[in-house]
């Protein structure tokens, strides 16, 4: 009796093994001899020779019947700005939160580097007014650093002063700048900016994108930004990954703003159409090199 148990449970094991490399096998040849799949999983490959930090392959996350997001593959690198665009619940802050192991896929797979260490600036995060916390005590909440890392990041986004302010006071734009400086201070190897100048006053708006180029050459770090200041974020980026609910398209700035899926998504806005643009375009020139 145990023995036909046994040769049971063996031939199940051995049937569902057999059904899912199976899958797996069909897939490869279905993206093999797909032109279109191969084309744009090339285009989401980050350039030779540079270290792979985090790469999604197919993957997707649903609530129930509903995906949120599908069919998403790229990978981002040491030293390269990945920009995420999109219209709002398109997907993009999933997509942000796969990468840093926040959400967890429901298809598909990520692969991390080993060593990997995160810097996650979130696009809203609440504190109670009834909890004491400064922002120096928010620069150390999770580990110590040494005081004259807290005051350079915190100087770097002008926020150096405020140091002895309770969290909670902070306008919206304070706190944004605080957690930038929070996120960088722990020398990161992959930055993920969710929006992070979301009610930043526009005085400072330039300034820190040019901060977040600069930490990508200081810290060696790979960067996934998400941010709808198209003329700007475009600009600054190696890379750019325009979702809704899926890549629409993807590649160098300037071969994603011509392409038709860009145009129909953002309109005017990304300078089509009898309307004047609102936002202007400019290529990301590099004088550096990223080795």
């Amino acid at each position: 009796m145990l023995h036909r148990l046994w040769l049971a449970a063996a031939s199940f094991i051995i049937y569902n093994l057999c059904r899912i490399s199976g899958r797996f096998i069909m897939a490869q040849f279905h993206t093999l001899f797909n032109p279109e799949k191969r084309h744009k999983a090339a285009k989401n490959k980050p350039a030779a020779g540079k270290q792979k930090l985090v790469s999604l392959y197919q993957a997707g996350i649903a609530d129930g019947a509903h995906w949120r997001v599908r069919h998403i593959t790229f990978s981002v690198a040491r030293g390269e700005i990945i920009t995420l665009i999109g219209p709002n619940g398109s997907g993009k802050s999933t997509v942000a939160k796969l990468a840093a192991g926040i959400l967890a896929p429901t298809e598909g797979r990520i692969e991390r580097w080993p060593k990997l260490k995160i810097g996650y600036v979130p696009q809203k995060l609440h504190f109670d007014k009834s909890l004491p916390l400064n922002v120096r005590r928010l620069m150390c909440l999770t580990a110590k650093l040494p005081q004259a890392d807290i005051d350079q990041a915190l100087a770097e986004v002008g926020m150096a002063h405020k140091q002895q302010e309770e969290v909670a006071t902070l306008s919206g734009g304070e706190l944004q700048r605080v957690l930038l400086a929070r996120a960088v201070a722990r020398r990161p190897d992959l930055l993920i900016l969710d929006e992070p100048l979301q009610g930043v006053d526009f005085s400072w708006e330039a300034t820190l994108y040019q901060k977040i180029s600069e930490y990508c050459q200081k810290l060696q770090c790979g960067i996934m930004l998400i941010s709808h200041d198209l003329h700007i974020v475009m600009a600054a980026s190696d890379r750019v990954l325009c979702l809704n609910g899926h890549i629409c398209c993807s590649g160098k700035p300037q071969e994603v703003a011509k392409s038709a899926e860009y145009l129909s998504l953002f309109g005017h806005r990304a300078g089509a159409g009898p309307k004047p643009p609102l936002l202007a375009l400019y290529e990301h020139r590099h004088d550096h090199r990223h080795d």
